[in-house]
């Protein structure tokens, strides 16, 4: 994998994402991704937290505590993953995928029984240059899942942001306000999503297609 050549700004907007190694499963079941879930709330808190076991294993949240990176969307997928996130301190994406990778790589290797390697080299980022951008790619992460057809619809996958997009009364952790606030409600955020995602099927369809006849 090419090595990431673009330096994180404070203030700015990322797409982060990395993959298995060898494409393989990085999430083996539920348990997995809430556990990565948590870590990654976690290791955005700045400043002063519990250890990672008591954070785990406590209803702690992070709404109202310092960070070193803003969430705005993420979706895990079971062999890898996007993040749309902001920068707020200085290094904080650097060091927060670092520290996700590292851990979550330690939790799966010693509950697999594997050594080496979780995550595909380095991670990878594209910086957010435009609104049009921020609001594509938010759409891009929260359809991977029925776009890549691992779910049917967006209600029945759990392990993205989507949920708090969309529902309410969900509580999450995500810094949702500079995306909703472009939309009159969350239904029309819902109905953007909706209105590119047969089309990104029939775009991931073709993809596949294309490399089986490469192959």
């Amino acid at each position: 994998m090419p090595s990431r050549k673009i330096p994180f700004v404070n203030n700015e907007y990322y797409h982060v994402f990395n993959r298995g190694v060898a494409k393989m499963p990085i999430f083996l079941s539920v348990h997995d991704f809430k556990r990565f879930l948590r870590t990654m709330q976690y290791y955005m808190i700045e400043g002063p937290k519990p250890k990672l076991s008591s954070f785990l294993s406590s209803s702690f949240t992070t709404n109202n505590s310092n960070k070193i990176i803003a969430i705005n969307c993420y979706c895990l997928m079971p062999n890898h993953f996007h993040f749309l996130v902001q920068q707020v301190r200085e290094s904080g994406i650097t060091e927060f995928i670092s520290k996700i990778s590292n851990s979550y790589t330690k939790y799966f290797n010693v509950k697999y029984k594997r050594v080496g390697p979780l995550l595909q080299g380095e991670f990878q980022a594209v910086h957010i240059e435009s609104n049009e951008q921020l609001l594509h790619v938010s759409r891009y992460i929260h359809l991977n899942p029925t776009v890549n057809f691992i779910a049917k619809n967006l209600e029945d996958y759990l392990w993205s942001s989507y949920h708090e997009y969309v529902n309410g009364n969900y509580n999450g952790f995500c810094l949702k306000k500079d995306i909703l606030d472009q939309f009159t409600s969350k239904d029309a955020y819902k109905q953007f999503l909706l209105d590119q995602e047969e089309y990104g099927k029939t775009l991931e369809a073709i993809k596949h297609q294309l490399i089986d006849l490469e192959e």
